[in-house]
């Protein structure tokens, strides 16, 4: 799973240079990080959407299909603030022994 996202961070990065006519994630990243945040919260909504709509059609296609949308516009946001996929997986790997609640009071603190 981690290479997929390697991967895909690898090919963001590149893409940040790139033409923006010539790429969705460089037309993301030339109009700079508000439209990209706007995106990512326009796909937020839409995952929580799916989510409702998949509580009550048993079908989950779509859900997938959305948080796919929000993880990956999540990473165009992450790029363009200089992080990469793998600094969340190591703050998720930080957090794998940690419990939930600890980790939520530790950062009230």
């Amino acid at each position: 799973m981690s290479d997929i996202l390697k991967a895909l961070g690898q090919v963001l990065e590149q893409r940040k240079n790139a033409a923006a006519e010539d790429s969705y994630v460089a037309s993301l990243h030339h109009k700079g990080l508000n439209k990209i945040l706007e995106k990512v919260g326009e796909e937020a909504v839409e995952v929580v959407i799916a989510a409702k709509d998949a509580k009550n059609s048993g079908d989950n296609e779509n859900l997938i299909y959305e948080t796919a949308d929000l993880w990956f516009h999540s990473l165009v946001m992450l790029s363009h603030l200089g992080e990469s996929p793998e600094a969340v997986l190591d703050e998720l790997a930080r957090r794998f022994d940690l419990s939930g609640l600890v980790e939520k009071a530790n950062r009230q603190q």
